[in-house]
């Protein structure tokens, strides 16, 4: 797997970069895009296409093996756990997402937004990432 597509981090974000990286594998895992047995980048490889320190990325590695996100291979790549042969329900993958949009909620709230005004910006922005 190409490293500088694993995942994407926002250094700007006040969410710690390895929180970053736990949160966009377990996506991944839930929607099928990385399935049993994947191999996932090596610490190093990670490190360097993120420009991070690499202890940075095993924390994160280390903590989606505790959840049994991931699994070690003496001697090998780290893969996707064996339990994780499909894509989650949509119910789940929903539950995944919903965090997210109550803290969007929230600023739109505080912004004095209108739901019109929020859920066109959400189409606009699902609209512009779509393939």
């Amino acid at each position: 797997m190409d490293p500088t597509h694993f995942v994407h981090i926002n250094t700007g974000s006040p969410e710690p970069i390895y929180r970053q990286l736990i949160e966009q594998v377990k996506r991944r895992v839930a929607a099928g895009q990385l399935k049993a047995g994947d191999e996932i980048p090596s610490v190093r490889e990670l490190a360097q296409a993120l420009a991070v320190h690499p202890m940075t990325i095993s924390k994160a590695y280390s903590l989606l093996e505790s959840d049994g996100v991931l699994e070690r291979r003496r001697g090998l790549s780290m893969v996707v756990a064996a339990q994780h042969q499909k894509a989650q329900p949509t119910a789940d993958r929903v539950e995944l997402l919903r965090p997210t949009l109550e803290k969007a909620a929230a600023e739109a709230r505080q912004l004095e937004l209108s739901k019109a005004q929020a859920l066109q910006l959400f189409k606009t922005i699902l609209d512009e990432s779509a393939p």
